[in-house]
Parts: C-alpha cells; structure tokens; sequence
C-alpha cells in the first residue's frame, strides 16, 4: 500500500476508535474485517499505530494543536505523530512543514528533568484518575504510567493436561518462536514480539494458550484438587477455567458461570482443544440466579474473576482509561461487592474462595476485600495469607508479589498484588479465605 493511502487508513481507523463507541480491539477488528486486502504489515502498523495514539493521547493532541496549517483533519496529525514504522514512510509522504514539525514532536524531552512539560502530558491519564493512582502509589505513581505506555509482551500457558512446558518451547522454537519461561507462573512461557499462532499445530491441538502470566498465578492460587466440586463464578471466554481445569486433571466438576452467553460461546472451541471434560459452562441471569442457590454450601472452591474496571490491562487495552469515569467504577464496585457475597455462600466448610480483579484501584481491590471481611457473610470465613499460599505452590518469590495494603511492597502477605512496573504483568489483585 502506498504510503498516503496507508496514512489515511491509519486516520480513518484513529478516528473511529476515538469515538469510544465500543472497546477499541471490536473496532480495529471490524476495520479489518471492511478491509479483507490488507497484508500482515499494514494490519500491524494500523493497529500499532491505534494504540500508540491511544496510549499517549494528552500528549499528541496537544503536540497536534501546533501542527502546521494544512495538515489535516485532527485524526490525520495523531496518526502522524503515533505511526508504526519507519519515519522515512512516513515522511515520503509529508510536507516540508510537517516533516520539521514531526521532527521537533520527536525531540521533546519527556522526562521528568526536561522540563516544559505538564504532567497531563507525561502521564497520558484521565486526570480523575491520575489523582487516586497517585495518592495511591506516591513515588511509584510514575514508574507505573510509563510501563502503561508501552506494550505488553505476549505470555502463554501451556496446558499441563497435554503437554510439559519444556516441550512445548521446543516445539515453538522449531518454527522459529523464541520463548523464555515465566518467572512466576509454573505454566507459562513469554514470547519476543507477536508471532501469529492460531495456525501452528501446537495451538490447534491446545497446547498452549494465549495468558498473561498474572491471570495465570489468579487460577494457581485456587490449588483446586482432583475430583473437586469448583466454581469459576465470572468465567468469560473461559483462560482461567481451562487453567483450572487442567490443575484438577479433567476430574470432579468445574462449573464456569457467566451472566453472557456470548463470552461462554468463545469458551468452546477452546475448552474442544483444550482436551478437558470437566468443565460446564453456564449462563446465568445475575449473582442469585437458581442454579447457584441450588449449589450453595456444596462446593470446594470459588474463583471470582469480578467484572471490573480492567486498568491493569491499560497495555494491551489502553481505550479504557478513556472509556471509564468515577460514575463508573462506583458502580462497578457496588456490583463488586454483591458478587463476593452470593458467591462465598456457595462454599462448603474448609473451602476457599479467591477475589481477583485486573484492576489498578484500591477502590476495586482491597476495599471490597475489607467490606467483606466486615459483613455478616464474610464472618464466616478466615483470610488467607496470599504470599503463603503462594510459597506452599512453590512459586519463586511469592513475598514480593504480595502486600499487606495497597501501595506497592507495603508489608504483608494478604493481598496478590501484581504490577506492570514491577512484574512484568498486567495488573491483578488477589485476596482469599477459607471457610470456616
């Protein structure tokens, strides 16, 4: 594709993201979808390029305020300043002005020593949200945002059902997929780049999952045990029950609920390659649907994967820090907690329940925790330490992934606390209990 025509492509499709109708990576599908002859490479620079804007879009649209006249709409100087690829493409299609201009946006010093820069700029965050991420972390609070700027590196489970961890990096090293191992997760594997995978056979066959290595530790932490009775309660598309299904060895029966048949629909075709025969995935009307009354007091183990704000995925998902608001996360957290209440009456006496979000806020995290252990329900159950259970998995470092609060290496071990800045994962909570 002609580099114009490509730079426009990029225009059209930052303009439709930034409409913030719907989540970005429906959008950038469907674009692709209209699209069906673009190649590899303009897919992934009109992706890439998306995202960069996403990211970092306090910053260019004020760099896009001095762009020089006559250079387009709004959506066409973004994709300009974010474009995925070599500045001469780039160029060989701009003015003289613009390529001074592009030139000027790329030497801006954005570290905190430059000076001349907002904040507003640097972080690239809603201000709402800047305000409690930084009363929050205090000086990890930039540390954190810079890692949200940049991509998340791509992570997989292999699925221990079928196949050993060293295997299957051999196996994607003989079509030329370079791999490391996770340093927490006993299941994962981190790739270099992105490599397409849905086509390797090591993938068809399910061997291997598409799973950051946070949302791994979150179905670790469960231990659920062969022939128990599990409920995954917020399944989704189902990574964590396949993970937790293949800890129990496709025994007992692991029920994945979800109030959205459509996301269960994406679980089958990989629970068909996954090999598992365990799980039954259900649909649900709402947190007190019958078939969970009809289960309370029964099962061995809760895994509550709660609907949340999804900031700790800002990487991978950067749209959202746009599409949230404060309106929204206390409505979030209000469901939040109803979930965990009609959940934890499913467990049976010795069961263990896990709250787990991919949220950034305490809001979502440690104070749904703490409200429950205030509640009449959650006087029923003693808390767990996380960083305890995590050494009894064996996994390295467990204290450092675990806080007694919610700044970052508070002391303590009750809370999984996972950070981008930090870990290397996208950001995940955890807290849990035993019934007593």
């Amino acid at each position: 594709m002609h580099p114009e025509q490509l730079l426009a492509a990029c225009s059209d499709l930052v303009g439709q993201v930034l409409k913030f109708d719907h989540p970005a990576d429906a959008v950038v599908s469907r674009f692709f979808r209209d699209n069906r002859g673009l190649g590899p490479r303009e897919r992934a620079t009109l992706a890439e390029t998306t995202y960069t804007v996403l990211r970092k879009k306090n910053l260019f649209e004020a760099f896009a305020q001095g762009a020089p006249k006559g250079s387009g709409a709004k959506e066409r100087k973004l994709a300009m300043l974010g474009f995925y690829g070599p500045r001469d493409f780039l160029k060989s299609v701009l003015t003289d002005a613009e390529k001074n201009w592009i030139d000027q946006c790329d030497a801006v010093d954005l570290s905190a020593s430059g000076g001349g820069i907002m904040d507003l700029h640097r972080h690239n965050l809603p201000e709402w949200l800047a305000a409690l991420l930084k009363a929050q972390l205090g000086d990890q609070f930039w540390p954190l945002v810079s890692s949200l700027n940049e991509p998340a590196p791509l992570d997989l489970r292999v699925n221990d059902f079928k196949q050993k961890r060293a295997v299957a990096q051999k196996q994607l090293a003989r079509v030329a997929i370079k791999s490391v191992v996770t340093p927490y997760s006993p299941w994962g594997l981190r790739l270099q780049g992105k490599p397409p995978l849905n086509k390797l056979e090591i993938f068809e066959r399910g061997d291997i999952e598409v799973q950051d290595e946070g949302s791994q530790l979150l179905a670790l932490m469960l231990d659920a045990k062969r022939g128990e009775m599990v409920v995954d309660f917020c399944a989704g598309a189902g990574g964590k029950t396949l993970a937790i299904g293949a800890a129990m060895r496709s025994t007992g029966r692991l029920y994945a609920f979800d109030t959205s048949a459509h996301r269960l629909d994406a679980l089958k075709p990989r629970l068909a390659r996954s090999g598992l025969s365990n799980v039954h995935p259900a649909a649900i009307a709402h947190e007190r649907d019958e078939r969970v009354k009809r289960l309370a007091g029964k099962i061995d183990r809760v895994l509550i994967d709660a609907p949340c704000s999804g900031l700790g995925t800002l990487r991978r998902n950067p749209d959202l820090k746009w599409r949230q608001s404060p309106q929204s996360i206390a409505e979030m957290t209000a469901k939040q907690a109803a979930i965990l209440a009609s959940a934890a009456r499913l467990l049976k006496p010795g069961g263990r329940l896990v709250y787990a979000t991919c949220s950034l806020l305490a809001e979502e995290n440690e104070a749904i925790a703490q409200g429950f252990d205030a509640s009449d329900i959650g006087r029923e159950f003693s808390p767990l330490e996380c960083a305890d259970i995590l050494t009894q998995l064996k996994v390295d470092g467990a204290a450092g992934l675990c806080t007694g609060g919610e700044t970052p290496g508070e002391k303590g071990g009750r809370y999984l606390r996972m950070w981008p800045h930090q870990h290397a994962t996208d950001g995940f909570f955890a807290a849990a209990w035993v019934k007593k």
